[in-house]
């Protein structure tokens, strides 16, 4: 197996924080992922290895026995029980003639005794291999907000492979999900990893979303807001809604209109609130006639 050096796949050194790691991940990941590069088998390949280099040192566990075994880190726990087990052996026989400080033996390295072990044939005949399940595989999808509003069935490429998800209305920016057995390949005929993918929601609406509820400003003229009446909005599904205005609304009024918010995850039919918030218009411009008006109430509000 060759060694891919996983800090050079992310560009970073060694002494990396988990921050740097991450911001690391998803520069790359927006360069090379598959929706980007549709028929680039390279960025296909280099986009794999980016996921496996972050999966591997954005966890703290695995990323020290990476550090420590480089390749073979999977392994680390089988070498670690043999070499205690030799240990065992040697004292039990009163020699300690083999040295396990800094972790070695007779001078065989971590490599060379995964490659005795599980690779080659033994005085015993060829010992049976044990099973290792593949690799987790971390992998971002970008959203529109009005994608994320509808459950529906998105495809795309992970690792070679296509593969077809639905994906419940209401999902969360950043939010991931698991999807069972479409990681790496076990080894040895071991269970395959899984595929976490985690969302990128990109609004390019008017409307602000905070969890389920949505947010939006909508302007008010000053005769509305003094007199009262009706005006119309639309909601996110552009469906017109005509809302009483009371007489003397002030700036930054806010109004909630129950349910008309974005859809709950995986709650079919429940959804969030819409807030409107009024913005009061001054008018510009005024007109001779407007001026004189205004004046005139002016001096009305003055006695």
């Amino acid at each position: 197996m060759e060694f891919i050096d996983y800090y050079k796949v992310l560009g970073i050194t060694k002494n990396a924080t988990s921050d740097e790691i991450k911001k690391a991940y998803r520069k790359l990941a927006r360069k090379l992922h598959p929706d980007i590069n549709p028929n680039d088998k390279e960025a296909h390949a280099k986009f794999q290895q980016l996921n496996e280099a972050n999966e591997v040192l954005s966890n703290p566990e695995k990323r020290k026995k990476y550090d420590k075994y480089g390749k073979d880190w999977e392994k680390g726990e089988e070498y670690e029980k043999y070499k205690q087990q030799q240990q065992q052996r040697q004292y039990a026989n009163g020699s300690q003639q083999q040295s396990y400080a800094g972790g070695s033996f007779e001078g065989e390295d971590f490599s060379d005794f995964f490659s005795s072990m599980f690779g080659n044939q033994g005085t015993g005949g060829r010992r049976s291999q044990p099973r290792y399940r593949g690799q987790d595989i971390q992998a971002q999808l970008q959203l529109d907000i009005r994608e994320a509003y509808t459950t529906h069935k998105k495809e795309f490429s992970v690792n070679g492979k296509s593969i077809r998800i639905t994906i419940p209305a209401g999902i969360e920016d950043q939010q991931t999900i698991k999807i069972n057995g479409y990681g790496g390949p076990g080894t040895n005929n071991g269970p395959n990893g899984d595929l976490y993918i985690t969302f990128s929601i990109v609004n390019t609406t008017a409307f602000k979303r905070v969890g389920n509820d949505l947010y939006i400003t909508h302007d008010l003229d000053l005769y509305t807001a003094v007199l009262g009446g009706d005006v119309t909005i639309s909601d996110f599904k552009a469906t017109k809604l005509k809302l009483k205005v009371a007489a003397g609304t002030q700036n930054g009024t806010k109004v909630r209109l129950k349910g008309k918010g974005f859809p709950v995850y995986k709650k079919e039919g429940q959804f969030g609130d819409l807030y409107v918030t009024y913005n009061v218009v001054i008018p510009k411009n005024l007109s001779e006639k407007e001026t004189e008006l205004f004046n005139e109430l002016a001096k009305v509000a003055q006695k």
